[in-house]
């Protein structure tokens, strides 16, 4: 039985996989653990053309290092699951306590006797679902908060402010995040491809109105204004007060308060 809650420990399997496991094994217990990687491996094998849509999405700060990840599986029953998030939590504050800058960084991350990737293979073996970690990113800076929308773990948020000021402030931004999906701080973040193609678009749509044909681009230029103030955080309207921009919220605190840089990742299409 001790061994059976060691084995538990280690690989998150369940009593009977464990037992199970122990049993093949003659009590060898490294051979127990192989037996066990080795149905993970299978399962990951034989799921890895299936669709991994659901998981589970965590961010934390720690010091001035702010990272966010989500683990992949196909159902919600699974992503629901208890061991479930705690193996992403785990795999969260170790990226956090290595200042992981990539995943492969946080993949090769030791964890339960091998690393973090043969830990979701393991995972993967005990619920017979595919899962894949997916989606790490990090920010760095002195004053970051973070947001876990109605803490239900498929969209989270991170920004980090120039100073440090009230954390109900920086909360109110990372909500905003959430909300409005921004694509860049301000007219400058937006890169030129997506730039490129708005003004397309806004061309295409005066020709189609009949405008001048000397005359598009000037037009699609004053449309590329309202662009602006929809995909730009310090240009968008501010959520709890629509005559504010999040511009105006910022400096309504301190006149040099601004947004450095803002992280969002969802597991649900928009």
């Amino acid at each position: 039985m001790a061994d059976i809650q060691k084995l538990r420990k280690m690989t998150g399997a369940g009593m009977m996989d464990c037992k199970n496991a122990l049993t093949e094994a003659n009590n060898d217990f490294d051979q127990a653990m192989k037996i066990i990687r080795e149905k993970g491996q299978a399962v990951a094998a034989k799921r890895s053309d299936r669709d991994a849509s659901e998981g589970c999405v965590l961010v934390k700060t720690v010091e001035g290092f702010g990272a966010m990840i989500a683990l992949k599986c196909e159902t919600d029953f699974v992503a629901q699951n208890a061991d479930f998030v705690k193996l992403t939590q785990d795999i969260l504050d170790a990226a956090l306590a290595a200042k992981c800058k990539t995943l492969d960084e946080v993949k090769a991350l030791p964890m339960a006797g091998a690393t973090v990737e043969q830990a979701v293979i393991d995972r993967s073996g005990i619920t017979g679902e595919k899962m894949e970690l997916d989606g790490y990113l990090t920010l760095e800076g002195a004053s970051i908060s973070t947001y876990n929308h109605q803490n239900k773990n498929f969209l989270c948020t991170m920004v980090a402010l120039n100073k440090a000021v009230d954390a109900k402030v920086g909360h109110e931004v990372a909500m905003q995040i959430a909300a409005m999906a921004p694509i860049a701080v301000d007219e400058a973040g937006i890169p030129l491809d997506v730039l490129e193609r708005e003004k397309e678009i806004a061309m295409e749509k005066a020709r189609q109105e009949g405008k001048p044909e000397n005359m598009l681009e000037k037009i699609a230029m004053g449309r590329i204004g309202k662009f602006y103030k929809e995909a730009c955080l310090l240009k968008q309207e501010y959520i709890q007060d629509a005559k504010l921009t999040v511009a105006d919220y910022l400096k309504s605190f301190d006149k040099e308060l601004t947004v450095v840089d803002f992280k969002r990742f969802t597991l649900r299409a928009e």
